[in-house]
């Protein structure tokens, strides 16, 4: 195509407002340019092969796709590598060459597109940039563990970099979706159960990896939030499957992470695979226009999740309808769907106007300014530390392993203690410590539990292993030698749990999620479990174990909570580490050493078993009665988690505009308390929660050190949806309890504030601030 002489073009100066460089360039562009704009139509891997030679060259499947619309919008995975893709270290870009094959298919996208509109590489970040030698950080749910935003942020900021120097530009990272059953496979995507944790966790993503400004920097990225919105609460813990919100809930419990998502300010959220009352969330204007950019001010993209535009054909009745359906609802850019490629006969047939596809054209073309895409097209290269990945994936390991009990005092691990047995499918291997979505990983990539244990256990110390059982299935015939193993030590570390790691055998739906499990894979997108109980044969080999009269500490590594009530009962100390990453090994390592303290604190509560669900604490404040045949509450409570020292918290007190907490460490050990605030509400103008969380922190202290912790109270900690659906603050009594959990808030003692007509507190004998 021959090229035409714009360089005199207001959209080409640099120093021109971004609301003209995208008015002048839509004024410039044909239907089918921009209609090419709003298509994410190819897998990114089919966009390239690799040659005898090493290098890259361009497939057919690209020149026919940026033939077709004259350019690129956006291309998704183009370094994306998994069992899914079937990219490898054979024949995937690495951290080495990546950056040359974004280039190179960025050079084809300019010289097929007659205004020279470069292409937006949309990659997956879900815990890391899911890239051959990108950093894996742990799952998200293993964040949410941390209660520790400001490292999180740091982390966030880390991937973004990564990123970016590979040739990356957008980021698509889970942080909405609020994990309100277990059974569900992408639970561990979710930050946790809670929509303050999950807003403040979101916060924190958004400020790591875009930094400020209107413009991005070489080192920052936009990130997509996935996904908009209750995709957390989808009937019976089923993957896509309808989810029975009503607006309340969905409102109080599934739309706050978003929400600040976008005050934080998002560059883009995805929306979601499920209905909500009727209406799927690609095809819901009422949220995506409605709520999202008429209330919320939202003026960023909305992408759609893979393939869900051509689903609404269901109710439109062919994929051209849907794709209109979408457009006018609020999506601005598809994700492989068909019906997107049929936005002009659309617009010709009446059925989309003209100004929705000039509208959603401008927020694609205004993320592109944003990025310095026309004035930088090509990366930036710049050297990212792989240290300081690892150094941060362990930091948040060792931030996320919590301590659930330890009634038998046995950690940590004393000096009296001289023959250690590892056990379990989990004891030696790092393939199930890293969560859906990741990479292939280099050999030697990552430490196991019982490797980080024989390095870092005293001199002398003999560590012993014995697999004893395998994630799935019924085969005992390794527990024989675990028992013997377990009954001639001193102490059994027992790692279980499930797996999210996908292998070639693995069987895929069209949108990448797992449908036929062949393997290992008792978790992740696509596998959903009807009961929450680990493998038979684990908890054959629990029993075995435990029943050496051995002690046993038993360490979780999993993507969801299981319910192992068996552990509580028999284990003398339980630890979850959640999916802590390829180091996470080492981090629980030094937890059961006591070279870490432990400081995670659960961010879903535990159900003793799949048919006393749901246990979220924050449920209405109604009689919760519980069954005849058994307890109604969780294992464990939301917020919980133990240390190796003891602390004493005061009774909250008012002090201005400031609940202050004494918090002393009674213990031996240095430690970290996490202050928890929740808010009981003693009136309300509509039906309220039993708890609410509404301000947490965090205060380390030595041995016997006492701390005040002053934490600031205002209307934005007391607002709630009110009837109209509306944030408000009613001036109404409410009771603020502090305490270490949910479950120990619920018999905290209270301090009662009344909120004022004009939002002031004042307590007992207080008067008004």
């Amino acid at each position: 195509m021959p090229l035409q002489d714009h360089s005199a073009a207001r959209y080409l100066d640099p120093a021109a407002p971004l609301d003209t460089r995208v008015a002048d360039l839509l004024d410039r562009m044909t239907t089918r340019e921009k209609v090419g704009q709003l298509n994410q139509r190819m897998y990114g891997w089919d966009a390239y092969r690799r040659t005898s030679a090493g290098d890259f060259e361009l497939t057919e499947a690209l020149h026919a796709e940026t033939e077709r619309f004259e350019g690129l919008g956006a291309l998704y995975g183009l370094m994306r590598a998994d069992a899914w893709s079937g990219v490898d270290h054979g024949d995937g870009p690495g951290l080495e060459d990546s950056a040359d094959l974004a280039d190179l298919v960025q050079r084809h996208v300019l010289e097929r597109s007659r205004l020279r509109i470069p292409a937006l590489f949309v990659e997956e970040v879900p815990h890391g940039h899911m890239a051959l030698d990108g950093t894996v950080l742990p799952v998200n749910l293993a964040i949410g563990a941390t209660w520790d935003p400001a490292l999180y942020e740091r982390a966030a900021a880390h991937a973004a970099a990564e990123l970016r120097a590979r040739g990356g530009h957008l980021a698509l990272v889970s942080a909405l979706d609020i994990a309100r059953d277990p059974r569900w496979g992408r639970t561990e995507e979710c930050f946790g159960e809670d929509p303050y944790l999950a807003a403040r966790l979101t916060e924190a993503l958004v400020r790591g990896m875009q930094g400020a400004g209107e413009r991005f920097a070489a080192d920052k990225a936009p990130v997509v939030l996935k996904h908009f919105a209750g995709q957390g609460a989808t009937v019976g813990g089923r993957n896509s499957a309808e989810s029975e919100l009503g607006p309340r809930e969905l409102h109080e419990i599934h739309l706050p992470a978003a929400r600040a998502g976008v005050r934080a300010g998002a560059a883009a959220v995805m929306a979601a695979y499920n209905e909500v009352d009727g209406l799927p969330c690609c095809g819901n204007r009422a949220l995506l226009t409605g709520l999202l950019r008429e209330r919320w001010g939202f003026g960023g993209l909305v992408m759609a999740d893979g393939l869900a535009v051509d689903r609404l054909a269901r109710i439109t009745g062919d994929k051209v309808s849907a794709g209109a359906l979408a457009l006018d609802a609020g999506v601005d850019l598809s994700l492989w769907d068909e019906g997107f490629t049929h936005l002009a006969e659309a617009v010709e047939r009446g059925l989309a106007s003209e100004a929705a596809l000039d509208a959603a054209v401008a927020r694609v073309l205004r993320l592109k300014f944003r990025l310095g895409l026309f004035e930088q097209p090509y990366t930036r290269r710049a050297a990212v530390p792989v240290d300081a990945g690892r150094e941060l994936s362990t930091e948040l390991a060792r931030a996320c392993v919590t301590l659930l009990h330890n009634t038998g005092g046995v950690l940590p691990v004393g000096p009296d203690v001289r023959r250690v047995a590892v056990l379990g499918p989990h004891a030696a291997t790092t393939a199930h410590q890293l969560g859906d979505y990741t990479a292939p990983q280099r050999p030697g990539t990552g430490v196991s539990v019982l490797d980080a244990l024989r390095r870092l256990a005293p001199p002398g110390t003999d560590v012993r292993h014995a697999r004893g059982a395998a994630l799935t299935g019924a085969d005992l015939t390794g527990i024989p030698e675990a028992v013997a193993t377990a009954a001639a030590s001193d102490l059994a570390v027992l790692v279980l749990g499930g797996s999210s790691a996908r292998t070639p055998d693995t069987q895929f739906d069209a949108n990448g999620a797992a449908r036929t499990v062949v393997s290992e894979m008792t978790c992740g997108e696509g596998v959903d479990l009807a009961g929450l109980r680990l493998g038979r044969a684990q908890h054959t080999l629990l029993d075995a174990v435990t029943a050496t009269g051995t002690p046993t500490v038993v360490v979780l590594v999993q993507g969801r909570p299981h319910a192992v009530p068996e552990a509580a009962d028999r284990a003398a100390a339980l630890l979850t580490a959640w999916y802590p990453g390829p180091w996470g090994g080492e981090a629980i390592a030094e937890v059961l050493l006591g070279l870490t303290e432990p400081v995670g604190r659960l961010p879903v509560s535990v159900p003793r078993s799949a048919d006393r669900l749901p246990v979220h604490y924050n449920h209405k404040d109604t009689e919760y009665g519980s069954y005849v045949d058994g307890d109604a509450g969780p294992l464990y409570s939301f917020g919980h988690g133990l240390s190796y020292t003891t602390f004493h918290h005061g009774p909250p007190r008012w002090a201005g505009h400031t609940v202050e907490v004494d918090v002393t460490n009674t213990g031996t050990r240095p430690g970290r308390s996490v202050v928890q605030l929740y808010v009981r509400r003693l009136r309300a103008p509509v039906w309220p929660r039993t708890l609410e969380l509404r301000v947490f922190r965090s205060v380390e202290l030595a041995p016997g050190e006492r701390r005040t912790v002053a934490i600031h109270l205002g209307a934005d900690q007391l607002e709630l949806v009110g009837a109209d659906l509306e944030t408000v603050v009613p001036s109404q009594a409410v009771e603020i309890r502090v305490a270490v959990s949910a479950r120990e808030a619920l018999t905290a003692v209270p301090l009662v504030l009344e909120v004022g007509r004009d939002q002031s507190l004042t307590a007992p004998d207080d008067t008004p601030l």
